[in-house]
This record gives structure tokens, sequence and C-alpha cells, in this order.
């Protein structure tokens, strides 16, 4: 897929940034568990905070597909904070999409400028994969929902401003409530202890009574799992994003080290092994950066496939990336395994993209199930 001068322009843009200003830190925020908020707000001024949000409430009204290109620019510097503001575009997009004027103008201005961070809180503790299960309840009570749930595994539990979330409002719908982080009876859990990922803060979010305005609920009541799966479409393709950033990453690690590592009297670059390997992760890549984008072309198009294109290339991307940085650590040997070298970072850091967004099991049943659907 040609891509346009603008859209190349992104990319770049998004991956000089991430080698200047986030490559330097990821170490020390992996380390320190630390957000760097100030660096988030430098990407909000570039209008990386609200990539698919309408400008007239101070986004910068891009596509899907270059949504993807800036997070696998991004990536490349820290992938774990890439995927945290993947995660804020996609609930901000949520209220500026489905929310009323109202609703729009008192966040998503706020949400643009990262003068205000989001959380998007869908998963419980009975309810993963199985989305449809969740038992978050919200009972009108005069001019307020009254929430009552659970959240789990929630990025930004604790620290985020406000919280898009995922309710029942009845036995048979789900809706979506913003809800405000000074909401009276809204509470955290501990921050969680965590494989990878830890310049997010992650905990659970505990509604008991949780009192929310009416005025807070985007679109209507039952409402919600419309919006959730539109909104994991995105979601699955930024991850992707993020995954493919990181392989491409740590791919050229590996090809810049196996052109200075010296064994056996030459370069490691001279054993054909090696060379099998590069060409297996070079080719891989390119598969994933085809595949990606092509679901993302579909997800803009509105194309009837387009969950079942998003959920192939989540799963293949996420899958392939991960073998990448494996197999980039592998070449680097016992050098691999330090924290001297980013690759075991890498390597923590994109397992968890093969469980969240749906894991890569569920979507393979969201892919089989089109395919057999004729069958019915």
């Amino acid at each position: 897929m040609k891509l346009s001068e603008e859209q190349t322009a992104f990319y770049d843009v998004a991956r000089n940034f991430a080698l200047e200003k986030m490559a330097p830190n990821a170490e020390k925020w992996d380390e320190e568990k630390f957000l760097p908020v100030d660096i988030l707000k430098e990407l909000a001024q570039l209008g990386f905070a609200g990539i698919y949000v309408s400008p007239d409430m101070g986004g910068s009204g891009l596509s899907r597909l270059d949504s993807t290109l800036i997070f696998e620019g991004l990536s490349q510097g820290c992938t774990s904070t890439s995927a945290f503001l993947s995660i804020h575009n996609m609930a901000t997009w949520m209220i500026d999409n489905f929310g009323d004027t109202n609703l729009k103008e008192r966040f998503v201005p706020d949400l643009c400028t990262l003068k205000k961070i989001s959380s998007y809180c869908l998963t419980e503790p009975g309810a993963g994969s199985d989305a449809g299960g969740l038992r978050t309840k919200a009972e009108k009570s005069g001019d307020h929902y009254i929430v009552n749930g659970t959240k789990s595994f929630i990025s930004g539990g604790g620290f985020s401003d406000i919280y898009v979330t995922m309710v029942k409002t009845d036995e048979n719908s789900i809706s979506a409530l913003v809800v405000d982080k000074d909401s009276e009876g809204l509470s955290f859990g501990s921050q969680e202890k965590k494989m990878g990922w830890n310049s997010q803060p992650t905990s659970q979010v505990i509604f008991e009574d949780c009192k929310v305005p009416i005025e807070n609920l985007i679109g209507n009541e039952g409402d919600g799992f419309k919006i959730a799966m539109m909104g994991l479409d995105g979601g699955r393709l930024n991850i992707a994003a993020c995954s493919l950033g990181t392989a491409q990453s740590a791919y050229e690690q590996a090809v810049k080290y196996v052109g200075e590592r010296e064994q056996f009297g030459k370069k490691i670059q001279e054993f054909q092994a090696l060379q099998f390997k590069l060409a297996d992760m070079s080719t891989d890549l390119e598969a994933s950066r085809l595949m990606l984008r092509e679901a993302a072309r579909k997800v803009d198009e509105n194309s009837s496939d387009k969950t079942m294109s998003a959920a192939m290339a989540k799963r293949f991307v996420t899958d392939a990336s991960f073998n990448i940085v494996n197999e980039a650590l592998q070449i680097h040997g016992g050098y691999g395994y330090l924290k001297d070298y980013p690759l075991e970072r890498n390597l923590r850091d994109l397992r968890v993209h093969q469980i969240l967004e749906g894991t890569n099991e569920i979507m393979r049943v969201i892919i089989a199930r089109e395919i057999l659907k004729e069958n019915k």
C-alpha cells in the first residue's frame, strides 16, 4: 500500500520523536514504574492525543490508517507509553463519536490537550473475554446513575481523570458512562505488579454506590456494546501497530549486532543460520505491515468485513512481532537477556499484546465465526 507524503510525514514525526525523547528514557520509566506525563503532553501538542477525534473538538481528524502509522513510529521509543496513549485515544474517540454536544464539549477538548487523561473500563474479574458477561450495574436514582461493580486491569487506574465505563443498565443492555475521578463512591485497588507495561499505572477500578450524572451517558442506554465493539476494532489496530513498531526496532538492533559481533574468527552475519533468521524476521515484518494497513483501510471505509480484518491483523501482527523480538533476543545471546539492552523489556512489553483487546484465541473465534456464518 502506497502512503501519501502526509502519511509518511506522520510516521517520520512520530518515530523521530520516539527515538529522541522516549527511547533514551524508556529503561528508567520501566524500572521506576513512571508514566511520563510531560512527554505525553508534548505528544498532545503534535495532535497525537486526539488522533481520530473531530477537529471542531480539538482533535486531529485523522484516519485509522494514520493512527497505525503514528503508533508504529512511537512504539519504537517506548512500547508501554505508546500503548497507554492508544487507550486514551480510544476512550476519547468514544465520547467524541457517540456523545451528545454537551458531553463532548465538557470533556473532549481537555482530553485532546491532555489536560485530562482518560481510561477505558470494560474488563471485570468475571468478564474478560466474555465482554457480554459483565456485572457492573448502573441504576437510575433521580438525576444520577448509582453504579456498583469492579473493573480489572485498568490502564491508568487511580491515575487518569476520567473513566469511560461499560455498565449494565438492565439485564439485557450495556451502556457507556463517563465517570469522573472525583465521583462519590469511586475508589481504586492497589497498583498491579506486572511483567511489562511498567510505565503504565494499572489497578482495579471499584464502584460502590458511585454517583454518576445521567448527562454523562454516552449516546443512549443500550448503546454500550456497539460502542465497545467499534472501539475494539480500532484498539486492535493500534495495539498491533505498537507491536509492529517494537518488532521493527528489535529487528534493526539484531541487524546491527550481527554486523559487529565476531565469533570463530568472523562476524556472525556470515553464518547462514543467522542470515535465515533475519530473512524470516524481515519477511514477517513486511507481511505484518501489509496486513495491518489493509485492515486499517477497511475500518476507515466501514467495510462489511472490517471486524474480521481487524481481528486477523491483531492476531497475526502481535504473534509475529513477539516472535521477531524473541529471535532478536536470541541473536544477541546472553547479552539480549540483560537489561543493558532493551530487548528483554521489548519482550516483556509485547507479551500482553497477545492478551488484551481480546485474546488471540478470541481473535480466532471472531475469524472462524465470520468464515462459517454462511453455513448456518
